[in-house]
């Protein structure tokens, strides 16, 4: 399984910070990754990014709507992100979740559309802190998972992100143990429901993953790379995020 470190700028950038992926090229091109890197800049700059990219690493989308086209003002389909140069698109991340209401369905309508257009579906779930300290994470991830994945997951068109939604943009992380153990649980639900081809499907850790504590993170076990936010945005940091990922032999 080749890791993914997939960058999330959420709302930000600009033309001008397209000199990021420029310097994210330019340092991958004289080392190459042992990953596979991927970056979801806002769906204005889907395509510059994904000429400036040239191949270097993917270009990716924050979300798409279910539908290929439509009356559906404002909205972008999965189809026109394909269109744009885009390969994956993120789903159900939990900023979608909580500040659009968007449901388990409606992320399991996206995660399809995403398959319809040829897209990589990285489909988010996570915990909240009253959620853990209930006792619940587990229970509530596996609750999620289950309804915000088609029946057709696997590991070719579908990538999971773990978030505990506690530790996005706060600085906090989990234990070690911790995201092992939740890692380890999404991975044997991925398997009771889709079999052993399951396990081929990558786990992503994301919430407040940065340098610093990247390389530790990224070698857990069933840990298969990271979804990341705000060090996604300078290419040194992003870069040093990649390089947390232990070359396979």
């Amino acid at each position: 399984m080749r890791p993914l470190v997939a960058g999330n700028w959420k709302m930000n950038g600009l033309g001008a910070d397209l000199a990021e992926l420029a310097a994210l090229k330019a340092a991958l091109s004289g080392r190459p990754a042992g990953c596979d890197v991927l970056v979801c800049p806002p769906a204005t700059l889907i395509a510059k990014a994904a000429g400036q990219a040239g191949g270097a690493f993917a270009i990716g989308a924050q979300d798409c709507h279910p539908r290929a086209s439509g009356a559906f003002t404002g909205d972008i389909s999965a189809e026109m992100l394909k269109d744009a140069g885009a390969s994956a698109v993120i789903v159900g991340h939990s900023e979608r979740r909580q500040f659009h209401g968007e449901t388990d369905s409606d992320v399991a309508a996206k995660a399809a559309a995403a398959w319809r257009a040829g897209l990589l579906a990285i489909v988010c779930i996570g915990e909240t802190s009253a959620q853990r300290d209930a006792g619940t994470a587990n229970h509530i991830c596996g609750s999620q998972l289950d309804a915000s994945l088609p029946d057709d997951a696997m590991a070719g068109n579908t990538a999971i992100a773990y978030e505990p939604v506690w530790a996005i943009g706060t600085g906090r992380t989990p234990s070690d143990g911790d995201i092992a153990a939740m890692h380890a649980h999404i991975r044997a639900c991925l398997v009771r429901r889709f079999g052993e081809e399951a396990r081929g499907i990558r786990i992503l850790y994301g919430g407040s993953v940065k340098p610093s504590n990247a390389a530790q993170i990224l070698n857990l076990p069933e840990v298969g790379g990271a979804l990341v936010g705000g060090a996604s945005l300078k290419a040194a940091d992003f870069e040093a995020i990649i390089r947390g990922v232990k070359v396979q032999d």
